[in-house]
């Protein structure tokens, strides 16, 4: 069952990437990869929530596979920013190619212990220890 759930999770996820990657493209356009960009940052917090979230609440290992190695494996988009990147180097624009290694890099990062932050905080105030 795991490797439906994972299946059908990539499948809805990676879905959701490319449309959303399309629509931010065309409201904001230009050099630097935005919609790769949110997608990313995005992914890092959902995933920085549910490891939060599976700290005070059990949850199912299928249910885990769909949304973790399923949905956001397919949603966040670490292959199209690496090639991204590249191309931005070989176009020679080295610096707005730094920028997004940087802020890739360093807002997942933060993004990832906000999600986790997060999900402790909603649940510290939903679920009182017993």
């Amino acid at each position: 069952m795991p490797f439906i759930a994972v299946f059908v999770g990539g499948g809805v996820g990676s879905l959701v990437r490319y449309v959303l990657s399309l629509w931010v493209g065309s409201l904001w356009g230009g050099n630097f990869p935005l919609g790769t960009f949110l997608i990313n940052v995005t992914g890092c917090f959902l995933i920085g929530f549910l490891g939060g979230f599976s700290e005070k609440v059990a949850v199912d290992p299928t249910v885990r596979a769909l949304l973790q190695t399923g949905f956001l494996g397919g949603f966040t988009t670490f292959s199209s920013f690496g090639v991204e990147t590249f191309q931005l180097f070989r176009k020679g624009e080295a610096g707005v190619a730094t920028l997004n290694v940087l802020g890739s890099n360093l807002v997942g990062l933060v993004m990832v212990v906000l999600g986790f932050l997060a999900a402790k905080a909603m649940l510290n105030a939903i679920v009182r220890p017993k």
